[in-house]
């Protein structure tokens, strides 16, 4: 009777579930990744971040002192997905081994879509690798150790050349900083200098910017841009002594009107279709900033969250803003889509009206009182009794530092000046 009742005890024991297992299940992405595009110039390198949320992903890719959100994440059976939905742009990748992922990077552009190889190691380091490692060739042996400071530069590509200025911090080998431009800045470039030669990458989702110049016997820089996968400018700059020099146009003077009246007309679609005009009951007697931006613009999405902000705070005193969305098709359901993300992703309440294409020049025939449109975004002034009264072109975005705090105090000012005007 005994052994009956062991083996039926075993029997209980044999059809019994194995106990689960307590130790967690790590998801095959979750860590830190050493991202690189590879662009034209070379390695083009950022980071990365995973992390569990719920029974989902977040991901951020890590931009110097950036970070920026992914809009979604994910692993379906071999498929890796991270996506950038506000720029169109998104990495499809495949593992490579327990450690490192390869795919491509694509966003819908003007001309199509463009695409660079990615590949991503996990674990961290120094954003480039160093030169030694990837056989580069240096600068001059007696090089200055160190680029900080402000440089003169000037850009070069088949249009022209562009003035702009370098401003850069520099430890050890590591640099960060970033270029200032008559129509904006490249925002938070990070990267190295040693023997000779300097690397500065920048990647948000939206934009991939390599940079990589040579020192000189006499102390300038010699370099090559590029952007993507397409455009390639040339580079050179000098060392400036005057922190205060002026090295770019004024960015209020680039852009005026072509009546004598001081006014600005437009008629352009809301996102329903139903056409909007600067003449409509609820912008009169009121301050008006008119915001010329596209939801792919770079620094357009460094002066949208102020703009949503500023709206929210001056609204019952007076202030209006509206923004005319200038996208890469003219495509208006997809444009609409597009602006739709922007709006969310910027908690934008005021009014974005779909205006035309990213093309300068055709984006100034929609709007023939401006003299010009030379940069996304560009935002206009208008007071209670419909005058323009300034015109600013471009933004310096926070990668600006001090640049930064002081226009938007100068807008700050501007806005509670006109607000502070009779009707």
């Amino acid at each position: 009777m005994r052994l009956l009742s062991l083996l039926s005890l075993l029997a209980v024991f044999a059809c019994s579930p194995a106990p689960e297992s307590t130790e967690p299940t790590i998801h095959p992405l979750i860590g830190s990744w050493r991202a690189v595009l590879s662009s034209p110039g070379g390695e083009l390198p950022f980071g990365i971040e995973i992390s569990a949320q719920g029974e989902g992903l977040t991901a951020f890719a890590i931009n110097g002192e950036e970070i920026l959100p992914f809009s979604d994440a994910a692993l379906d059976g071999d498929d890796i997905r991270l996506v950038f939905a506000w720029y169109d742009s998104r990495i499809e990748a495949r593992f490579d081994g327990p450690d490192r992922m390869v795919g491509i990077w694509s966003k819908t552009v003007p001309s199509g879509v463009s695409s660079l190889s990615f590949a991503a190691t996990r674990g961290t380091g120094d954003r480039f690798l160093p030169v030694a490692e990837e056989g580069l060739e240096s600068g001059p042996a007696d090089a200055s150790p160190s680029i900080a400071g402000i440089w003169e530069v000037a850009f070069t590509d088949e249009d022209g050349t562009e003035p702009a200025r370098g401003e850069f911090e520099q430890t050890g080998s590591q640099v960060s900083g970033t270029f200032l431009t008559p129509t904006g800045d490249y925002r938070f470039l990070e990267g190295s200098y040693e023997n000779g030669l300097l690397r500065l990458s920048a990647f948000d989702g939206g934009h991939a910017f390599l940079f990589h110049a040579r020192a000189q016997a006499d102390g300038t820089l010699d370099g090559d841009f590029w952007s993507r996968d397409t455009y390639h400018a040339t580079w050179t700059a000098s060392r400036v002594d005057d922190p205060q020099a002026e090295l770019i146009p004024d960015a209020w003077e680039l852009v005026g009107l072509n009546n004598d009246e001081g006014k600005l007309a437009f008629t352009f679609p809301d996102m329903s279709g139903f056409p909007v005009s600067l003449t409509d009951d609820r912008f009169q007697g009121k301050v008006v900033l008119v915001n010329i931006f596209g939801s792919w613009c770079p620094n357009c999405n460094d002066e949208a969250p102020l703009l949503a902000e500023w709206a929210r705070l001056y609204h019952d005193l007076g202030l209006e803003v509206v923004g005319l969305a200038y996208e890469f098709t003219d495509d208006f359901e997809r444009s609409k889509s597009m602006v739709q993300r922007f709006a969310v992703r910027h908690q934008i309440g005021y009014p974005l009206l779909i205006a035309g294409t990213s093309d300068k020049s055709a984006a100034a025939e929609t709007l023939p009182d401006l003299t010009s449109v030379v940069a996304y975004p560009t935002t206009i002034f208008v007071d209670r009794a419909g005058t323009v009264r300034k015109i600013h072109s471009g933004f310096s975005g926070p990668g600006t530092g001090e640049h930064y705090e002081h226009l938007v105090a100068e807008m700050v000012a501007l806005i509670e000046h006109l607000l502070a005007e009779p009707a």
